[in-house]
């Protein structure tokens, strides 16, 4: 059994939802504007309890979007058995929005369906009990009320999700791009390599017969012959090798790396997740034990690592207890090592909505590099590990 976990600081937008809601249903009680004579004989009054019960599940609809559900269906059913306030309702049809959107995976599926059994038996049983067309709108309005903000969270939610999947993919087509990018960059330098060896290497092979032969042979007329050939091949050589040159120049400079994200820019990463995550406990700490002087990485590597600290530490933002995050990043021959530690946080749910493909996303940057990922809790700790060459044409190949 999971040990109870309080839920976080509610957002900011949640509280004004609540404070919203509550006043409006206060507002609408003492001007009389409220649903019918309570059933059963139960105390009007108990629609406010109702009303006060939904504003504290809209305060818990990101945190915790199961409890507040439960908490919602639990203040609904009382707010019909004591005359409905529209505020009410009105607040009930978020929180279920709330609990599919910001909810498991695992919600997002059931909840819908459950909302629509619930209409299906909301239309059937009146209109079986009381023989009356009219019971129609009874399930009707249940429908709008339930179905209705869970198949819209459910296309929201979905649509988020497949932007995420693209932003991936467009990412590791990016990187793919960039190594493809390199190999024709090798490919071209290999052809200026064979273009160099047969147009200078045959000017230089001419000056070095003619000049042996100038010092054999003792004519005057055949040296000056030797030498006008020595100065016409050199002359040709030179014009050639220049060429080469600035082919070789040209292409250097095309082979500039591209501005992308590199490992210099993690103090600004996680100054920047100091703020976002001070709110939830959560402090930030870099550790670099990477030896000075070492030489700079390729591209890709130096991007893929440092999308796989931004996701881990995205994951610590959502998912950590708090306490501190420590990155850390070591460099050996031929390897670059990343390790993120983050306090393990048994949660039911991340503080903020997830599609779950982070950690698939982080294992498939280090595949593509031949590198190794790990990512499993160890004790109350989180440990991320990746292993990435740092050898360019290792990561390349």
């Amino acid at each position: 059994m999971r040990p109870f976990t309080a839920p976080g600081r509610p957002h900011r937008d949640d509280v004004l939802i609540a404070a919203s809601g509550l006043l409006g249903g206060l507002l609408l009680w003492f001007l009389g504007l409220h649903g019918g004579p309570p059933l059963f004989g139960l105390p009007a009054q108990l629609a406010l309890l109702a009303l006060a019960a939904m504003s504290g599940a809209e305060l818990l609809r990101r945190t915790a979007p199961g409890t507040a559900l439960a908490v919602g269906v639990a203040a609904m059913g009382l707010d019909v058995l004591c005359g409905t306030v529209i505020a009410t309702v009105l607040m009930f049809t978020d929180v279920i929005y709330a609990a599919v959107m910001y909810g498991t995976p695992a919600a997002a599926r059931r909840i819908p369906r459950a909302c629509a059994l619930v209409t299906v038996l909301a239309t059937l049983l009146p209109v079986a009990l009381l023989r009356d067309p009219e019971a129609l709108l009874i399930g009707v309005a249940v429908g709008v009320g339930t179905v209705g903000p869970a198949w819209t969270a459910v296309l929201i939610r979905d649509h988020r999700d497949a932007a995420q999947a693209a932003r991936l993919r467009a990412e590791q087509t990016a990187l793919l791009a960039e190594l493809d990018r390199r190999e024709a960059v090798l490919a071209e330098r290999a052809r200026m390599a064979r273009e160099l060896h047969d147009m200078v290497a045959n000017h230089l092979s001419a000056i070095a017969i003619h000049a042996t032969a100038a010092q054999a042979l003792d004519d005057p007329a055949a040296t000056g012959d030797a030498l006008g050939v020595i100065r016409e091949n050199s002359v040709q050589g030179l014009a050639e090798m220049r060429r080469i040159i600035g082919l070789l120049r040209d292409a250097g400079a095309q082979d500039a790396p591209a501005v992308t994200p590199r490992l210099d820019a993690l103090d600004a990463l996680l100054e920047r997740a100091r703020g976002h995550g001070a709110g939830s406990g959560l402090t930030f700490a870099l550790v670099d034990e990477r030896p000075p002087g070492c030489p700079a990485l390729a591209a890709p590597v130096e991007l893929a690592a440092y999308r796989i600290v931004q996701e881990s530490v995205t994951n610590a933002l959502k998912h950590a207890a708090p306490g501190e995050v420590t990155v850390r990043i070591g460099r050996t021959d031929g390897a670059l090592s990343l390790a993120v530690t983050s306090p393990y946080d048994r949660r039911p749910g991340p503080r903020a909505p997830g599609s779950g493909a982070g950690l698939v996303g982080m294992r498939e940057r280090a595949a593509l590099l031949h590198g190794t990922f790990d990512a499993a809790p160890d004790g109350d700790v989180w440990r991320v590990r990746a292993t990435l060459p740092a050898d360019e044409k290792e990561a390349a190949s």
